[in-house]
């Protein structure tokens, strides 16, 4: 099992040089406030999913601790870094209202009953957000000029491949209790793959969206109109190789096989997470 990073030698909020900011700059951009507004509303509600995690894995004790001192941790200071980056620009957004109507609904989202149906799949569903995230922020650092962004999406980037090899590395440890056989794997990449297009981020933004254009709260094209700028965005900076071979690899493919699967897998990660 890889040693997880002392908590002391983690990054801090601290580290992140707000006033570096070039506020001027920077605000006028929408496209930048709604991404970085919704990514800090979605990890900011990290804890609840953290504690489902934590009662299905409760008779794994290193799991559970790994879990809650350091996980969820990491997931929440993401969160609160994102949080002071919009607080810095945008001053007059009401962060703490709209966060409060987003957990209110996001709070439905996390149901222990939605896990997977053994601990080494679930295993697998946690390496395909995790790949899904560090692509989404990896992305985020390549499409700004903000070096302060570019340098806190990357951080984040970095943390969650990190928590990726955890989850990799625990669920070579329940394919082997489980005898967990390929099309099983298959099956819970499948299912999370094509559910990392959730509720989430529509989530964050309804709320975000009510809040900061309440007149436009209830429009399906303003909604739609700011999305799809967001994902146009991430899209034309993801680096899909990377993101395929994280999400395959609990399959432990023959080498001749991964070459196979690899041009098909790129189509239907454009169609499905980059569109």
């Amino acid at each position: 099992m890889p040693k997880g990073r002392q908590e002391n030698s983690h990054w801090k909020i601290e580290d992140i040089d707000f006033p570096k900011i070039d506020v001027a700059h920077v605000r006028s951009d929408e496209n930048l406030f709604y991404l970085v507004t919704c990514a800090s509303f979605v990890e900011s509600g990290s804890d609840l999913y953290t504690q489902n995690l934590v009662d299905y894995y409760g008779d794994e004790p290193e799991i559970s601790a790994w879990l809650r001192n350091q996980w969820e941790v990491e997931e929440l200071q993401h969160g609160q870094a994102l949080r002071a980056y919009v607080k810095h620009i945008w001053p007059e957004f009401d962060w703490p209202a709209a966060y409060r109507g987003f957990l209110d609904e996001y709070s439905g989202y996390c149901k222990v009953e939605l896990l997977e149906a053994s601990k080494g799949l679930e295993m697998v569903a946690r390496c395909v957000v995790e790949a899904g995230t560090a692509t989404f922020y990896g992305a985020l650092s390549r499409s700004t000029d903000e070096p302060v962004l570019r340098d806190l999406a990357a951080r984040i980037a970095r943390d969650e491949v990190n928590h990726y090899k955890h989850f990799f590395q625990y669920f070579r440890r329940f394919r082997q209790q489980e005898h967990l056989r390929r099309h099983s794997i298959f099956g819970a990449l499948r299912r999370r793959t094509l559910e990392l297009r959730n509720e989430d981020a529509a989530c964050a933004l309804r709320h975000v969206l009510k809040t900061r254009e309440p007149q436009h709260a209830s429009d399906p094209l303003r909604v739609q109109q700011i999305s799809s700028k967001m994902n146009s965005i991430i899209r034309s900076h993801v680096t899909a190789e990377m993101t395929i071979k994280m999400i395959m690899r609990p399959l432990d493919l023959p080498r001749v096989l991964q070459s196979l699967v690899a041009y098909p897998a790129t189509q239907i990660m454009n169609k499905v997470i980059l569109r």
